[in-house]
């Protein structure tokens, strides 16, 4: 790939944009309009059709039982030893819904607004409010599931506030919220798992995907256990694999969590769509020492009765309960009047870095700024506080060894979430016909920044409201020719899959996966995480391949293939991240603007605020893979705002 910061100008000729086929009509009939033109499939031949689903968090298991209650065959593959452990189990903070049960003016419209500006205008509007509507049916849903939401005294389901938002819409569990879904989406997948028509295949990874004719026909996995290479066909395939922020090596993910499956797609022909744009979560345990395998996230939902502040003075090496009101900087209250400590993520998250960068930092190496809840004991009392967060509380004091009741924690951002993706048009299909992407997995709802506590919103509505419909609208119109197993595509699947690993096998180098997934993801974090520039992209697109180099001449795998065998899994994954990093650092240099978590330094207001250049970069960037080395391909999808005007961000 060239690295030739030149070749990239914005009057640069690009592909064709793809076909987002947003149906026409009023914003608000659209998903209704959509609905009523699919095609059907009859009930009686949905037992003819086999439809495989790759991941079990909330998009994949909600689709894998959605899809098993209407009557297709479902083969449901998750990299866990149990769907239960799927990583959405880590979400803590809760889930939005335009319920309005506070009476304090929330609404569809509100919530649309407010995931638009939110995503700094570089969202699908069709998409961003069809997923405000389907949020008042998913709280129904998982209530009718038996999840046991917070509730108010009188026994209505309780909300609370998240950042980027003037009302109170998030449904919580306490600090468990991702796990009690889950728990909901298990309970509706093993249901249709004991009526016959989903089959669950736990410890399998997606090592390719196999396109036949054009279309998505089936997947290459191996067993995790045995080291079994096996090839499985279907009719149409869903990828709900989640992000790619463990590219950073540190981030808030599971270790298992990895970009595979949607970058075998990518290769295939997929487009892979704004894949610059990750966020940085503003409330997550510093970093410990050199070693540590990832980062802990501290709920957002923390950030309602915590006030956020450091140290007026740089250097201040007191104690926090030393420091009066008059020597401490609640930054974000200073800063964001109107929002305070429920500022935006990116926003708060760029806030932390600058007092930190002006040395007023606290903690080890002044990585580091107080979440105090000081006030709100004194105001609301340590039982209602514990009733709120107590779990989070505890999981605090058990990593850090301080406790939350008595002391501030200590927080600093850290990378949490991908807002980019592969494409998907408004049915969820990618640019391969037959391959669907849902949740994070897909680049859909959130433009350039997610606001907290809409990624399960996302999840769900995704898997149990719109893949059902869209996948069966796609079979029943037909064309699927009949294949098995035994078709040659699959045959050279496998091949590809057996060759790769004969190659990680074999570098017979001395230094282990993780050295190099270490030093990558480092490289990425000081080049192309909270803040990037012209200079450090170019730096990363030269770097980059020096580092791929010595991972395939140096790399060090035991054991064999036939086996249970980490490493190996780990060697494939890092792999990946190369190409996919490259694309990271290329598309953020391409992108001559910042808008919500890609922040360009070189283009910023007077104020230190995202200065967004809406003339050349209002678009959907869609990336054309090449081939190994080469220079991917742009396609422009043209975003329209008809119902939130393009304005500059202010959350003052």
């Amino acid at each position: 790939m060239a690295t030739n910061p030149d070749a990239l100008s914005p009057a640069r000729p690009t592909a064709p944009a793809p076909d987002a086929r947003i149906p026409d009509g009023p914003l608000d009939q659209k998903w209704k309009r959509r609905r009523f033109e699919m095609k059907l499939v009859n009930p009686a031949n949905k037992r003819r059709y086999r439809i495989i689903v790759v991941g079990t968090g909330l998009a994949g298991g909600a689709a894998a039982a959605s899809l098993g209650e209407l009557g297709y065959e479902v083969l449901s593959f998750c990299i866990q030893d149990s769907p239960r452990r799927a990583h959405s189990i880590a979400a803590q903070g809760g889930i939005n819904a335009a319920k309005n049960y506070q009476n304090d003016g929330d609404s569809v419209e509100r919530l649309f607004y407010d995931t638009v500006k939110g995503g700094d205008f570089r969202s699908r509007e069709a998409n961003v409010y069809r997923l405000a509507e389907l949020s008042l049916n998913i709280i129904d849903q998982c209530a009718a599931q038996g999840v046991p939401f917070a509730r108010e005294y009188g026994g209505m389901l309780a909300n609370r506030s998240f950042g980027g938002a003037l009302v109170s819409r998030t449904f919580y569990a306490r600090g468990q919220t991702g796990q009690q879904l889950l728990l909901g989406a298990y309970q509706a997948l093993a249901r249709q798992t004991a009526a016959g028509t989903v089959t669950q295949y736990p410890r399998a990874e997606m090592l390719e995907l196999v396109v036949v004719d054009g279309r998505a026909r089936g997947i290459v996995v191996r067993d995790l256990v045995t080291g079994r290479v096996g090839s499985f066909a279907a009719h149409a395939v869903v990828l709900a694999t989640g992000g790619y922020g463990n590219v950073f090596f540190l981030s808030t993910n599971a270790k298992n969590s990895n970009a595979t499956a949607i970058w075998r797609a990518h290769r295939k022909g997929a487009l892979f769509a704004n894949p610059c744009y990750t966020q940085i979560h503003p409330t997550c345990i510093p970093r410990a020492g050199a070693y540590q395998s990832k980062l802990t996230l501290m709920s957002e939902s923390l950030r309602n009765d915590g006030r956020v502040w450091v140290p007026k003075r740089p250097g201040d090496a007191r104690r926090p309960e030393e420091i009066p009101d008059s020597d401490r900087d609640y930054y974000l209250e200073r800063m964001y009047p109107t929002y305070g400590n429920l500022a935006p993520r990116d926003i708060s998250s760029r806030a932390a870095k600058t007092v930190c960068d002006e040395g007023r930092g606290v903690g080890p190496g002044g990585l580091g700024v107080y979440l105090d809840f000081r006030d709100a004991f004194a105001r609301l009392g340590r039982r209602v506080l514990d009733e709120r967060y107590g779990n989070l509380f505890e999981m605090y004091e058990r990593i850090t060894g301080d406790d939350p009741h008595v002391a501030p924690m200590r927080i600093y951002p850290a990378v949490h979430y991908t807002m980019g993706g592969l494409w998907v048009d408004y049915d969820l299909m990618s640019t391969i016909p037959g391959l669907f992407v849902a949740g994070e997995a897909n680049f859909s709802d959130h433009g350039a920044n997610r606001l907290g506590a809409s990624a399960l919103m996302q999840g769900l509505a995704d898997g149990y409201f719109i893949v059902p419909y869209t996948v069966g609208d796609y079979l029943a119109h037909g064309g699927i020719a009949k294949l098995d197993e035994g078709h040659a595509a699959f045959r050279d699947a496998e091949r590809d899959v057996a060759e790769r690993t004969r190659r990680l096998l074999g570098v017979g180098g001395r230094k282990p996966v993780d050295d190099f997934h270490r030093e990558l993801g480092e490289l990425l974090w000081e080049d192309c995480g909270m803040a990037r520039s012209r200079e450090s992209l170019t730096r990363a697109l030269e770097r980059i391949p020096r580092i791929e180099e010595a991972f395939w001449r140096d790399l060090r795998v035991t054991g064999t293939g036939e086996e249970l065998n980490q490493e190996l899994e780990r060697a494939g994954r890092v792999a990946d991240y190369f190409e996919l990093a490259r694309l990271m650092c290329w598309d953020a240099l391409q992108r001559n603007e910042s808008a919500g978590g890609h922040f360009r330094v070189e283009h910023q207001t007077p104020e230190g605020e995202a200065a967004r250049n809406d003339a050349e970069y209002a678009h959907v960037s869609a990336w054309e893979w090449r081939g190994p080395g080469e220079e991917p391909v742009l396609h422009k999808e043209p975003l329209r705002f008809e119902h939130v005007p393009l304005q500059q961000r202010s959350y003052k």
